[in-house]
């Protein structure tokens, strides 16, 4: 697919059709922003080689389908640890969603034997599958077009656990590589779209913020996530999601989860 995710104009990035997101068809998709920032993230120059291992979103107010400024500043410098915060907003400076990363030195350490250990990736792989498409209300341009969803089981949009491949297809932006770390983000955002609490038709379960933890950076364009949802009557919830690659288990992530009936 050539269409980007994002354009450029001028300083401003767009996002077009494919950031559309399944709540509002004039807000993005959580993980296209998402992905923006965490490459920006790793576009920032370090002193030393950096690994991304933590990032934590804020998703402030939805982010629409129109030019958006992206603002970062390095918060802690070092050669060991590096905090980087990365936002975006609209061109009045209304903050819309922000982003506090972690990054740690890439080094070389000498491990006893066993000490890494690995969960094995989900038994089915992606070249098993069929990617989604067609969905009911989901036809027209959206996020789920540049990323080629692939489910395991359970089915996106469908209350109970689920776990699917994932493979974002489009390009982010003219001039920001679509780097591991954003693969991760653009991924991890749909957490409670495959392992929902409810379903989508019926409730509204949007996730004000996202964090994920990486022990290490995926291997190859496709990630796999498992997650699974609980819902409460105080009108909040949890996404709870393990990440892989085809290799094994890399991380975690979580979103709270804001809940409304009746939709």
């Amino acid at each position: 697919m050539s269409r980007p995710i994002f354009e450029r104009d001028g300083e401003r990035v767009v996002p077009t059709a494919l950031a559309r997101g399944p709540w509002d068809p004039g807000h993005c998709h959580g993980g296209a922003p998402a992905a923006l920032l965490a490459a920006t993230v790793d576009a920032v120059p370090s002193l030393v080689p950096m690994q991304g291992v933590r990032l934590t979103y804020d998703l402030l107010r939805p982010v629409p389908l129109s030019p958006l400024q992206v603002h970062t500043r390095i918060v802690r410098e070092g050669k060991r640890v590096q905090v980087v915060e990365t936002w975006l907003t609209t061109d009045h400076a209304t903050e819309l969603m922000r982003c506090r990363a972690l990054r740690l030195r890439i080094g070389e350490v000498d491990l006893p034997g066993g000490a890494v250990v690995d969960d094995a990736p989900p038994t089915t792989g992606p070249d098993e599958l069929e990617r989604l498409a067609d969905l009911q209300g989901w036809e027209a341009d959206g996020f789920w077009r540049a990323v080629d969803v692939r489910m395991v089981s359970g089915m996106l949009g469908e209350a109970g656990p689920g776990t699917a491949w994932f493979r974002v297809v489009a390009p982010l932006a003219d001039g920001l590589a679509l780097t591991p770390l954003a693969r991760v983000a653009a991924t991890a955002d749909f957490g409670n779209g495959i392992g929902s609490p409810l379903p989508m038709a019926t409730h509204l379960f949007v996730n004000p913020d996202l964090s994920v933890h990486l022990d290490r950076l995926p291997e190859g364009e496709w990630l796999a996530m498992a997650s699974h949802s609980v819902a409460q009557a105080t009108g909040n919830g949890l996404t709870t999601s393990t990440l892989y690659d085809r290799g094994g288990r890399i991380g975690l992530a979580a979103q709270s989860l804001y809940v409304e009936g009746s939709r």
